[in-house]
């Protein structure tokens, strides 16, 4: 300390001095500026989304609540009004994608999970429009297990075991089939396919032992293509009934990657230097390893273990001319030589140490060929917002500063070295841990309840001082005897919003840092920091002042806009243009083209499943015009970044509340088929596809006296020249299609809008899904005095969500956009009602969810709930933050008899 103490003062009265009296052409203050261009035209949003539960089961719902908030302070963005959140399955397919209003940076939603659904490993992905410029590094992405309960009688259980013969990777695959009391499933036939990278490249079939196994060999002859993929298996009970079961392949080999990282940057000749190392398996796990270093001459300079998740940390000093190598110990007992990197033969070395509990120690090593040569700096800054910058000149090898932690924001700080040709030579990421979270409590009236009573619960939020805060949170009340938690695995307001959004890759159990924190686990901490650094930004690129450009702005409403062009795409200037919904939000609005032929209709209040027409017209009211439609197309899913939390044996991993989801749905058929009702035998509909696809009949989809589908129009050049002869007591004069009973002209309705009788002639029937004729009183009274005389109703193959809605027909556009979503509320029995049926068992494992909990004056906000049916250990969880984006999480239990 006595050595730092001259250093530390003089480079903080540098650092006063400099930035009192900086020139306009100090290189320093010119790269802060610029710093500062990027971050104010690239501001940066981060999300979290707190779920009722880590896990889930078919038939059940996800409950979850979104917070947005800017990158700099962690407080609630102001820059997005609209939040996309998607579910993702194993095949990287959306099957569900919901559209939230963002209000001061909060939203919340529901996703219920139909019987549609496999069992398996799916993503919940959560971004803005905004998000997308910088890559979905910057997305909220999970790995949620979604089991079945509702029709699965069957568990399995899968292990591999690897093999290599030169390149090519064998794998034996051992499962095991059993009912859900454990009992085997013996001389079962099981046929299987093995698909790597969805090529298949083996199949076949076999019989179940006694105890359930079957075992599968298959080789990877191509691992260097071949990594990942799926085993799919059918289990044949009956003659009339198979199972099937898919199993996750992570990996087709156990070895293991080991990298070593310098802290800074790089290795120099005779300086010392901390270097942090991570052992990941192929299934992209952490693998505990330990070994030596060793020189050369196969001498030992110092030995090294793993920590935590295959991450720990050595010290070396490099000799000039030497080189080194690791020769490393694995689990399975064999050994592994790796080169370490190569040291350079001068440089700068830049230390960080945070063992203090209050303060940052820096230390720059310099190489003494590079001293007197002017001026080094060093930035520390925090997603682009620079907390701390100092210059010093080269007069010493070392030179070392203490600096306060509280004066840098809780997260990860990014300290640049840069040398005198201001150049950026090194670099660490250090977590700073201030403390400065919300304090949070949980006062419920009564220690221990019966079932079925009433509780009322307290939350009480206090700032870092002590003193009562406005906040807004969300509260999940589970049965933890049902739904056991790892709370290491969990993701969390804390390793959301301060760690997994600000590192690139995967990050294992980030949780484990934030739970019962020690000095021990901020040592693992800082291992994290020195072997998974990045950047959001290059600091080459802020010199040169080359920022990425915007393709996607910050959304504030729902807006449906585009361009009206003539026959050679000139732009209709004064063009009149309509929208007209015509399902769903009843909307009609017109506007006019500007000077490019564009118009917009902004600040749009639509929910989901809302279709629209619009019609264009030119400044003389001529239809002779096209219209194309803006969308914005979904970002496209790519490899999963969290795959290493894909489980393998899905239902077998949450088997206690398989049991309990099973229990509840057995009770509700007991209910069901109670008394006199008729058990029917199960039918399965098997991708059954309506008759009419995209139908806007208000009679419902084939509800008409004739209908026309799209294969009847094949090679047809003239739509009407089709229809001619073919419906029946219709014929056309110029185009128009009358009745043979009031031969009067009938009305049309294109994709639900009434149109000019005269657009068939128009319409290519290349473009049209069906027709449906509507002819006999029954059909047309549903649309009253408008049917009087008939309805052609026109259903085009553009009306369907996220097809190209470019004009089909001159003045005409259908569109389908995606709409808001409208969250539904969570239902909490209230037992004290004398309607509520207090005899019927309440088996729920999320007993009370609230999204939008807001603190009064007083810091104390109270909620009131009822328990369920069971008895044991309830857990609650409160998560939620401040204005001043100070993050507050609290775990609760309290027990029913």
């Amino acid at each position: 300390m006595k050595t730092r103490l001259p250093y530390f003062a003089a480079i903080c009265f540098l650092a006063v001095f400099t930035f009192g009296f900086i020139k306009d052409e100090d290189p320093l203050k010119n790269l802060l500026g610029k710093l500062t261009l990027f971050t104010d035209r690239y501001p940066q949003e981060k999300i979290h989304l707190h779920f009722d539960k880590p896990y889930y089961c078919i038939g059940d719902t996800i409950w979850f609540k979104a917070y947005l908030a800017n990158a700099e302070k962690n407080q609630l963005s102001a820059l997005s009004k609209i939040l996309y959140v998607e579910l993702i399955n194993e095949r990287d397919s959306i099957k569900k994608s919901l559209l939230l209003p963002v209000a001061s940076g909060l939203s919340w939603g529901d996703i219920p999970l139909t019987d549609s659904l496999d069992e398996g490993n799916y993503r919940i992905r959560a971004y803005t429009n905004w998000m997308r410029n910088f890559g979905e590094e910057f997305f909220f992405d999970k790995t949620i297990k979604i089991g079945n309960s509702f029709s699965n009688n069957i568990l399995t259980n899968v292990t591999y075991h690897f093999s290599k013969v030169g390149n090519t990777e064998k794998v034996r695959a051992e499962i095991n089939y059993t009912d859900l009391t454990g009992n085997p499933l013996a001389g079962k036939e099981v046929n299987y396919e093995v698909l790597l990278q969805f090529r298949n490249i083996a199949k076949g079939k076999g019989v179940t032992n006694k105890q359930g196994k079957i075992v599968i060999d298959f080789t990877n002859t191509q691992p260097f293509l071949l990594k990942s993929g799926k085993l799919n298996t059918s289990l044949k009970l009956s003659d009339k009934q198979s199972v099937s079961k898919s199993f996750a392949i992570k990996s087709t080999s156990d070895n293991v990657d080991i990298q070593f990282f310098p802290e800074g940057g790089q290795l120099v000749n005779n300086i010392p230097s901390k270097v942090g190392f991570k052992a990941v398996g192929a299934d992209g796990l952490g693998v505990d390893i330990s070994g030596e270093i060793i020189d050369a001459n196969n001498t030992k300079i110092t030995d090294f273990n793993s920590e935590h998740a295959g991450m720990g940390s050595f010290r070396l000093t490099p000799a000039d001319g030497a080189t080194y190598s690791a020769s490393i110990k694995l689990p399975d007992g064999s050994e592994k030589k790796i080169a370490l990197p190569k040291a350079a033969k001068e440089g700068y070395v830049l230390s960080v140490s945070t063992q203090d509990p209050d303060n940052l120690y820096i230390k720059v090593t310099t190489s003494p060929s590079l001293l007197n040569k002017g001026e080094i700096a060093v930035v520390g800054q925090s997603n682009g917002i620079v907390q701390y910058a100092s210059r010093s000149k080269l007069e010493k090898t070392v030179v070392a500063a203490t600096l306060p932690k509280k004066r840098f924001n809780t997260g990860i700080l990014q300290l640049t070295l840069f040398s005198p040709s201001f150049q950026p030579v090194a670099e660490r990421l250090v977590f700073i841990q201030n403390n400065d979270e919300l304090k949070l409590k949980a006062v419920s009236d009564k220690e221990s309840y019966t079932q079925k009573e009433k509780v009322k619960m307290v939350v009480q939020a206090e700032g870092p001082d002590g003193k009562p805060v406005r906040g807004t949170f969300s509260i999940a009340v589970t049965d933890n005897t049902k739904v056991p938690v790892d709370e290491d695995s969990e993701n969390t307001i804390f390793s959301d919003l301060l760690l997994t959004s600000d590192l690139k890759g995967y990050i294992e159990k980030p949780n484990y840092y934030f739970t019962a924190t020690t000095a021990e686990k901020e040592k693992h901490l800082d291992n994290l920091m020195l072997t998974q650094g990045w950047r959001r930004f290059s600091w080459k690129n802020i010199m040169q002042e080359s920022f990425p450009p915007l393709s996607y702005f910050p959304q504030q409403s729902l807006e449906i806009s585009g361009r009206v062009t003539t026959a050679r795409d000139k732009p209709v200037v004064g063009g009149k243009v309509k929208v007209l919904s015509t399902s769903g939000d009843r909307i009609a609005l017109d506007t006019i083209t500007d000077a490019e032929g564009r118009f917009s209709f902004p600040n749009l209040m639509f929910t989901d499943n809302t279709k629209f027409v619009i019609e264009a017209r030119s400044a003389q009211n001529k239809k002779n015009v096209y219209i194309d439609i803006n969308q914005i197309p979904a970002p496209l899913v790519t490899r999963n970044k969290n795959t290493p939390d894909i489980e393998i044996n899905v239902n077998q991993s949450i088997l206690p509340y398989l049991k309990n989801n099973k229990a509840y749905y057995d009770n509700l058929r007991q209910k069901v088929f109670s008394g006199k009702s008729i058990v029917l035998q199960e039918v399965k509909v098997i991708d059954k596809k309506p008759k009419v696809p995209h139908s806007s009949n208000l009679n419902g989809a084939g509800n008409a006296d004739q209908i026309v589908t799209a294969d009847n129009l094949k090679n047809c050049i003239s739509l009407v020249n089709c229809l001619e002869g073919r419906l029946l007591g219709v014929y056309f004069r110029n185009g128009i299609p009358y009745s043979t009973r009031g031969f009067r002209p009938m009305r049309v309705m294109l994709d639900g809008v009434f149109t000019s009788p005269d657009y068939l002639s128009i319409l290519h029937p290349n473009d049209v899904e069906s027709i449906e004729v509507l002819r006999n009183a029954n059909f047309l009274a549903t649309y009253g005095l408008q049917g009087g005389n008939g309805i052609i109703i026109v259903n085009t193959k553009h009306g369907e969500r996220n097809m190209n809605p470019n004009s089909y027909a001159r003045g005409v556009a259908s569109i389908s956009p995606q709409g808001y979503f409208i969250s539904k509320e969570f239902y909490s029995p209230v037992y004290s009602d004398p309607k509520a049926d207090n005899k019927k068992p309440d088996l729920r494992s999320t007993i009370f969810w609230t999204p939008n909990i807001i603190t009064d004056e007083s810091g104390k906000a109270t909620v009131e709930f009822y328990t369920s049916s069971a008895s044991g250990r309830f857990r609650t969880v409160i998560e939620g933050l401040n204005v001043d984006g100070k993050l507050g999480r609290q775990v609760h239990y309290f027990e029913v008899k």
